[in-house]
């Protein structure tokens, strides 16, 4: 490999094609072209001639473009009537990049990764030299990862955030503090070049300091995709991640549009993995055309290794016949608690409010729709092609408070703990109550069995000494027979889920 030097790039060039029929095989045409040119005193750059001999691509310098295609028209007019020369044209705005690279083909496909498709190439016999010419819009761009893989610079990835809640802001703050380590020791230059809510969206090229939320405060664009697409095409910023981190049904209809403009997907939002089969798939295809990367990990069990383990399962060919667990931190909380001590039910829900670990409105927990979502999640995973509906879930709120304001619900919060301390009672001794999906049924047809209720388990099993607000996941398995593999841990928390996305992070940018 040789040095930095050998990278050479020029700007403010033109492409003059010329193209016709199955002629540049006879004798004589080279020639005619740079004779033309030669005595226009027009300087000729790189050459390519394409295969089928029906066309031929020179550089020029764009301020003789114009001139170079009118001498060109004026020297072949016998031909362009004729019709054996049927296009002479410019394509301006264009650059040129030449270097040496022991592998080219790594460089190009890390070129076609982020969407740039040389206009014309030329290798030069014998060396390892290359010169490719790209739009000038691109060559920037183009110039930036050229180095970065042959010259083994840090590998910067640019980051939108979309969403700066309680996940959002602490994924933040967590890239900023690990940034310098990550660039040290990996090689992976993590900038955050845009954070946005639901209303505006701020931009920073250079990456935000621990001072964002103040540009996001100051920030005067409105929030939505195509702006986001345009600062990435204006500033030619390569190797783009777009990190969800919100709970839009809204935003994931962006999905496709940011995968067709070069941006990979990290998402910790579950409603795309839960919407309809049908277009669930079609974001896999648009995802697989586009050579693009969707990962999701914090969907289920915030950041435990659950979603990537089943996929490993699955994919090598293991039988996985049932996953059971309990899916929600918050109503493990709920659960572990109202089991143990002699509290009303009201009392414990009032107490996860307090402590941040329910939604606003606890109907949000206790419906059991959050839960379905993740069970289905995992079903996907499995080819199995299950929709929302067919889950048998049970919902915890009463038919009487379902449609109530939020408030009311809160204030008839007892209305509940006649009912649920009658379950508690009735138990077998020694059992304690925990809230679990359920995948079960023949998982090698094409739908399983879901299901999302609240049972009783005797207090020394795996499910009954679950602890605090700790998810706890059994896989059930050909292989494994009676002893499923169990993933438990902290299964959410803005601090777990935002550590978990990360994770999903650099997982995407190592491979980029």
């Amino acid at each position: 490999m040789k040095n930095a030097n050998e990278i050479k790039f020029l700007k403010n060039r033109s492409i003059v094609k010329f193209e016709g029929e199955d002629f540049l095989g006879e004798i004589g045409i080279d020639g005619r072209i740079f004779k033309a040119l030669t005595l226009a005193r027009i300087s000729v750059g790189v050459i390519s001639q394409q295969a089928i001999e029906n066309g031929i691509s020179i550089l020029v310098h764009e301020n003789d473009a114009e001139k170079a295609v009118a001498c060109l028209i004026d020297e072949f007019e016998t031909e362009r009537k004729s019709g054996k020369v049927s296009q002479i044209y410019s394509i301006n705005n264009v650059s040129v990049i030449g270097f040496v690279a022991e592998d080219f083909n790594k460089v190009f496909a890390e070129l076609a990764r982020n969407n740039v498709f040389p206009l014309l190439l030329n290798q030069v016999a014998g060396e390892n030299r290359v010169n490719i010419v790209v739009t000038s819009s691109q060559d920037e761009k183009t110039r930036n990862i050229i180095e970065s893989e042959i010259f083994k610079k840090p590998k910067t990835v640019h980051l939108a955030i979309i969403g700066h809640g309680n996940v959002g802001k602490t994924l933040i703050e967590q890239v900023l503090e690990s940034a310098e380590e990550i660039k040290k020791r990996k090689k992976i230059d993590l900038k955050v070049v845009a954070v946005a809510n639901s209303k505006k969206i701020a931009f920073n090229k250079k990456g935000f300091d621990a001072n964002w939320g103040d540009e996001v405060l100051a920030a005067e664009h409105p929030s939505n995709v195509e702006e986001l697409i345009n600062f990435s095409n204006e500033n030619q910023l390569e190797n783009l991640i777009v990190v969800d981190n919100t709970a839009s049904k809204d935003f994931v209809k962006n999905y496709h549009a940011l995968a067709e403009n070069g941006f990979d997907l990290v998402s910790s939002n579950k409603i795309f993995n839960t919407l309809p089969i049908e277009e669930y798939r079609k974001l896999r295809y648009t995802l697989s055309k586009n050579n693009r990367r969707y990962l999701y990990e914090t969907n289920v069990g915030a950041g435990l290794p659950l979603i990537d383990t089943i996929k490993l399962l699955h994919l090598s060919g293991e039988n996985i016949t049932r996953i059971k667990g309990v899916f929600s931190g918050t109503l493990s909380y709920v659960f572990n608690n109202f089991s143990l001590r002699d509290d009303k039910f009201s009392t414990i829900i009032n107490e996860a409010l307090e402590k941040g670990y329910t939604e606003p409105d606890p109907r949000e927990d206790l419906s059991g729709n959050d839960v379905a979502r993740k069970l289905l999640i995992l079903a996907r995973e499995l080819d199995l092609i299950n929709e929302f509906g067919d889950i048998n879930i049970q919902n915890l709120v009463p038919e009487s408070l379902l449609e109530v304001s939020k408030s009311e619900f809160l204030s008839r919060l007892d209305e509940l703990d006649e009912e649920y301390q009658k379950i508690k009672e009735n138990q077998e001794p020694g059992h304690v109550l925990r809230y679990v999906g359920d995948l079960h049924g023949d998982l090698q047809k094409d739908k399983g069995e879901l299901d999302v209720k609240l049972i009783s388990v005797p207090a020394t099993s795996a499910l009954g000494q679950l602890k605090g607000s700790d998810s706890i996941f059994e896989i059930y398995t050909e292989s494994y027979g009676e002893n499923p593999i169990v993933i438990m841990g902290a299964g959410a928390g803005a601090q777990v889920t935002a550590r978990g996305v990360f994770g999903d992070i650099l997982r995407v940018s190592e491979t980029k």
